[in-house]
């Protein structure tokens, strides 16, 4: 085919499909102009059209009710962008809760990469997860919630008692035991130099800028808060030798009665402890079973991350060729620490006299006394002597100090009780009749082990 033969042929084919085009803009054009009138009919009549564009303006106008909706959320988005004004303990409040929202998040995606190397459903469980409880506020609290909860609470403190929260927040919001201990030392010389010199003015005041309150106590959080609490006040004050003014923490002069005020706080500081969520045991009765050796643990039990617990399987595959070598004490001692550090939490469950099983939550590392207690407390008579058996038979001792998970009871484990036979015999000659072993109180929640 010639070069003028092709472009001939193109320019048909161009212009056939510009014809096509444009049928179908003018189609399109055509059906969206609305239904037509007679050339006879009367131009001042109502055309169709404007009826039906009033019939889609009143079909998709909002209702009253949704108008009033709308108008609702417009007000509670604006009132949510109004910026509001920040106290120093919400500007306290704000900072905490970013530093423990970066703190969960973490957390969180290392809790989701456990949970996916154990794939096991929650419902097979043999309890939810690890709960503890708020010693401020007595409220149930789960462990990726407690610190926050714990924070807060101390913040919502200053407005009842400023010098108790500050001095909580000292002990509690610092990780490091020794800087708390080098700042708790520092505020307390300062109060003393107060208290011994009370009528001179330069123990009264702080240098902000100071070496040694910049790096052993400025940097500690609550120590501002301890200091404002006592009566300290922010002061630009001039220098001697230099232009300009400097920051100081500024204290009135006290009388006697104020000064004796000051050392009781002083000490206060220094007796201060952190706030801690006490675990909560979460006690729970279940009916005779032949499950109760079965257990099924959330992740919250392991202090493994998702690499060790891979790790861990890996390990498991080596144990008879390890076992089959000549070990020796060092080794097994080695492997038996290594194999208690793999879990904080201890899930125990007491088979009972009457068949029924107790069952707690522990720290791995608590004393058995601990778990003789908690036993102790749920029995109707905690008066009578008992003993609580190991997996393997072997006695556990109440007296001695021994942690769970060095008598190889963590992650879980279930126990045998048994009444002192001299005391049950007493009983018996006495005419005494056996009652109920637990309390009622916990007999009434009584559960089916699955």
């Amino acid at each position: 085919m010639s070069n003028q033969s092709f472009f001939f042929l193109f320019n048909i084919a161009a212009l056939t499909m510009k014809k096509f085009f444009e049928d179908i803009k003018k189609d399109i054009k055509f059906k969206s102009a609305g239904p037509g009138k007679k050339l006879t009919e009367d131009s001042s009549s109502k055309t169709p059209v404007a009826q039906t564009s009033s019939q889609a303006k009143s079909r998709y106008a909002p209702s009253e009710s949704a108008q009033r909706a709308g108008a609702a959320a417009l007000a509670r988005v604006e009132q949510h962008q109004r910026p509001r004004i920040n106290t120093s303990q919400d500007a306290i409040r704000n900072q905490v809760r970013k530093e423990l929202e970066a703190e969960a998040a973490a957390t969180a995606v290392e809790h989701k990469s456990v949970v996916a190397e154990v794939p096991v459903k929650e419902s097979c469980f043999s309890v939810s997860g690890v709960y503890f409880i708020c010693p401020l506020t007595g409220k149930t609290l789960t462990k990726s919630e407690r610190e926050v909860h714990i924070k807060e609470a101390i913040l919502l403190r200053f407005s009842e008692n400023p010098v108790e929260a500050s001095v909580m927040m000292i002990h509690t919001f610092n990780k490091d035991r020794e800087k708390v201990k080098a700042a708790v030392d520092i505020i307390s010389k300062y109060i003393d130099n107060i208290c011994k010199n009370p009528t001179e003015e330069k123990y009264r005041k702080i240098k902000v800028s100071n070496k040694v309150f910049q790096e052993k106590v400025n940097g500690i959080e609550g120590t501002r808060e301890f200091l404002q609490a006592l009566g300290f006040e922010s002061a630009m004050l001039p220098v001697d030798g230099q232009e300009g003014t400097e920051e100081f923490l500024v204290l009135a002069e006290l009388e006697a009665a104020a000064l004796e005020q000051m050392k009781e706080r002083k000490e206060q500081l220094q007796n201060g402890e952190p706030v801690r969520a006490k675990l909560d045991r979460q006690p729970q009765v279940y009916r005779p079973s032949q499950h109760a050796t079965r257990f099924e643990l959330p992740p919250d039990f392991y202090n493994l991350t998702a690499e060790e617990l891979k790790r861990e399987q890996q390990m498991k595959s080596d144990i008879v060729e390890r076992n089959s070598m000549l070990r020796t004490k060092a080794m097994r001692e080695k492997d038996e620490q290594r194999e208690r550090r793999k879990y904080n939490y201890a899930l125990l469950r007491v088979r009972l006299p009457d068949g029924n099983i107790l069952q707690g939550t522990f720290l791995a590392w608590e004393r058995v006394a601990a778990l003789y207690q908690f036993v102790r407390d749920s029995l109707e008579n905690g008066w009578q002597p008992f003993e609580l058996l190991a997996p393997g038979g072997q006695k556990l001792k109440e007296d001695e100090d021994m942690a769970l998970n060095e008598c190889n009871l963590a992650p879980a484990a279930l126990l045998t009780f048994s009444w002192d036979a001299a005391v049950q015999a007493d009983i018996a000659a006495a005419g005494g009749q056996s009652s109920s072993v637990l309390k009622p109180e916990l007999l009434e929640n009584i559960k089916t082990l699955s």
